[in-house]
């Protein structure tokens, strides 16, 4: 599988050096806005073909898969780019500016029959899928209380602080913190609140979510581009309770009962950057003709950033895509 890369940015870079140690024969191609950049990363990380022009590579016959790595605002140009090339698609999270786009990119794919994922990397990862199986197999109990917060200092990032790259801490950080909340506790909420700090450009800076469930449980989740944190997911049941080390990249996680840790589960030993399960998941899903990975549902993602705008519209946090 040859992977073709949109934008030269620090995720691709991450991107480049999980190829690197996962399979050095998919490192193909990257385009920037800017050749030369595009250029010099081909030469870093070893790939063999370098653009100017992004729709000149989702044309190169040889490009199997198209990573896309632009910021949020320009997913659903770009993602569009390709599936019209006919190429197949992982797109960076947050899927799109919005729910609109997501769902015009969606139907765009179905209608084209090509393959499209988030790359919402949390949801390919092992020790994610290990959390889940916990769960069911009553490892603390009733599940009754979930808490995630992740939190990095990005307040003077331009990307955080632009309308029209659709800033805030919500689409890069709160993502996780949901899709955190929706792998283990799910969807059926029957109450909502919630409330931001926004910047001076009207963009969410730090945002508080707390959802009531139909059978009594709770999730609280944060997100902040103004603080650092733990960034740890705790899930509390009724015999015990879990702590997920870094909730968008699990690490460790510890099992609780009676408030002594019996059971501690680490990432796998070899795992590279943690990029390379949803690269391996793309491969499944084209080796056996799915549109969608099973890991990342289409539905899950559209219904994700329908949750997003709606916590938007009640900040006022507008986007000029919106």
């Amino acid at each position: 599988m040859k992977i073709g890369i949109i934008g030269a940015g620090w995720i691709a870079d991450k991107m480049g050096e999980t190829l690197t140690g996962l399979d050095p024969s998919m490192k193909y191609a990257i385009a920037a806005r800017d050749l030369g950049r595009a250029q010099e990363f081909a030469r870093h990380w070893g790939f063999k073909k370098a653009y100017g022009s992004y729709k000149e590579m989702v044309e190169d016959p040889d490009v199997d898969l198209v990573y896309v790595t632009t910021p949020h605002s320009h997913h659903f140009e770009h993602a569009s780019l390709a599936i019209n090339a006919g190429k197949p698609v992982l797109c960076e999270k947050a899927f799109t500016a919005n729910a609109r786009e997501a769902d015009a990119l969606l139907n765009l794919a179905h209608k084209k029959g090509i393959f499209i994922t988030e790359a919402i990397w949390t949801r390919y990862m092992p020790l994610s899928m290990k959390v889940k199986e916990l769960l069911d197999s009553g490892a603390i109990g009733k599940p009754r209380l979930l808490n995630a917060s992740l939190c990095y200092m990005m307040e003077f990032k331009e990307r955080i602080l632009r309308p029209d790259l659709c800033g805030g801490a919500l689409l890069d950080l709160g993502v996780y913190s949901i899709n955190f909340c929706r792998m283990y506790f799910g969807a059926d909420i029957i109450n909502e609140t919630s409330n931001c700090i926004k910047s001076s450009t009207g963009m969410d800076m730090h945002n508080s979510i707390s959802w009531s469930y139909s059978d009594g449980r709770i999730a609280n989740i944060q997100s902040s581009a103004m603080c650092l944190c733990g960034r740890l997911g705790q899930i509390c049941g009724t015999e015990g309770y879990l702590i997920v080390d870094n909730i968008n990249c699990p690490e460790r996680i510890t099992v609780y009962n009676d408030y002594k840790p019996v059971a501690v589960f680490d990432k796998p030993a070899g795992q590279i950057t943690g990029y390379e399960y949803q690269v391996i998941a793309c491969k499944q899903a084209l080796e056996n003709g799915w549109l969608e990975s099973p890991y990342m549902p289409h539905q899950e993602t559209l219904d994700i950033m329908k949750v997003m705008d709606s916590l938007r519209q009640k900040w006022g946090v507008v986007y000029p895509m919106d």
